[in-house]
């Protein structure tokens, strides 16, 4: 007889797809980047890295951004998505996505991954720990939703 608990004894990385990184209740009313919105995205809660070091570093794969969750309409939002905070677009995750359908409560919009993220690219933890949100035009209400990172874990 199988064990209930088999698959909580296994780390993501023996399991491929899966979460690699969540934030709750997001807003979209800061105008800037990263580092001035302040929406960070964790990989893994912050276990992506081996204290900043290339040796021991892990990775993930990205698959699929998902923004979802709205409390109300966000669809005015234009929003990117970068490995740095500052917003350089060589670091580019997402491109300048409107999120248009992302107008009511029960709504969600994938985000399409770009460049070399999309294609061959792995995530690496000595890269960086988190993903930044940047804003580009603001949702104009205090509305939020969640944003949810799904991808595989190449290791830890």
């Amino acid at each position: 007889m199988a064990n209930a608990d088999s698959l909580g004894q296994f780390y993501l990385d023996s399991i491929g797809y899966g979460r690699v990184a969540y934030i709750k209740a997001t807003s979209f009313n800061t105008l800037g980047n990263g580092a001035t919105t302040g929406i960070t995205i964790p990989f893994l809660s912050g276990g992506l890295t081996n204290a900043n070091a290339t040796v021991g570093s892990g990775s993930v794969i990205l698959k699929t951004i998902r923004v979802q969750n709205p409390t109300g309409n966000i669809a005015l939002a234009n929003i990117s998505i970068t490995t740095s905070n500052d917003g350089n677009i060589s670091n580019v995750v997402v491109a300048n996505v409107v999120l248009s359908t992302v107008s009511a409560a029960g709504r969600y919009q994938d985000l399409t991954i770009a460049g070399n993220y999309g294609a061959n690219t792995a995530v690496s933890g000595f890269t960086t720990q988190a993903l930044y949100v940047n804003i580009n035009t603001v949702s104009g209400n205090a509305n939020t939703a969640d944003i949810v990172v799904y991808g595989d874990v190449v290791s830890f």
